[in-house]
């Protein structure tokens, strides 16, 4: 398999997943290009983190093929419900833990408390260095996690729901920080469940649920009709600012027919 276009970093054909029961993924195409930022929505049991972990190679297809460019170096960045933060360790020994694969020596050596530093700071958070990873808000554990997948130098950054359980200012200043990352050159793929306070800021969406029902810009794929083979109930969208905005207040999509044949 080789990619069709000189700035891709990975290609998926066909790929399908299954943990042996029924697909949670289905002949799925996507490319995901240098500088890119798109944002994966669907409902839960999509397929959305498996989808991420075959971008990532931490789980392989059952069917189709991935193709990644030679050498490419990838972040990730868990859900941080998945995240003991009870362990005891502070925001610097956390994110250097990136480094454990490979290393010689148990302490950290200065130009790798230098780099530790340089990286707390052009996020914003070099003065909790020293400080318990259990003390932090959930914006600042999200800044963590990102710092360490940033400590290898990644081209693509795969982040699984990094607003989940935050507050809108959190989630906001999350948004903006990569934004940020993202004009810096780094490509970024994440999964959200925000399709308002996330997804709609994004350039780039795609629709998942088990297979790719939907991919382009936020006009492109925020409708109702794509959204409805997405979450199975039919959405409906307003235009504010030049953005779409998917309406909280919905009804599956059998009890809406129901209605209309009503009069109501």
């Amino acid at each position: 398999m080789t990619p069709s276009s000189a700035t891709e970093l990975v290609r998926l054909a066909g790929v399908s997943c299954s943990y042996g029961g029924d697909p949670v993924l289905a002949d799925v195409d996507l490319a995901v290009t240098a500088r890119q930022f798109s944002g994966i929505v669907g409902p839960s049991g999509s397929g959305k983190t498996t989808l991420l972990r075959v971008l990532l190679g931490s789980v392989e297809p059952s069917a189709g093929t991935v193709w990644r460019r030679p050498g490419l170096r990838v972040g990730y960045v868990p859900q941080v419900e998945a995240v003991d933060w009870s362990f005891p360790v502070t925001v610097s020994e956390c994110v250097l833990m990136a480094r454990t694969h490979g290393r010689v020596l148990p302490w950290r050596s200065r130009s790798e408390q230098a780099e530790v530093r340089d990286i707390l700071g052009r996020l914003g958070i070099e003065e909790l260095a020293s400080r318990h990873i259990r003390d932090l808000s959930g914006g600042q554990q999200q800044r963590v996690f990102i710092a360490r997948a940033l400590l290898g130098a990644p081209e693509l950054l795969l982040m699984d729901e990094p607003t989940s359980g935050v507050d809108v200012r959190t989630r906001h200043d999350v948004l903006h920080l990569l934004e940020d990352l993202h004009g810096d050159g780094l490509a970024i793929v994440l999964t959200t469940h925000d399709l308002n306070g996330m997804a709609a800021h994004l350039p780039h969406i795609v629709c998942l649920n088990t297979e790719v029902l939907g991919e382009g810009s936020p006009r492109q794929v925020l409708t109702p009709d794509v959204l409805e083979r997405t979450y199975g109930a039919r959405m409906e969208i307003l235009e504010h600012a030049g953005m779409p905005v998917v309406l909280d207040r919905y009804a599956p999509a059998d009890n809406v027919v129901r209605l209309r044949n009503k009069g109501a």
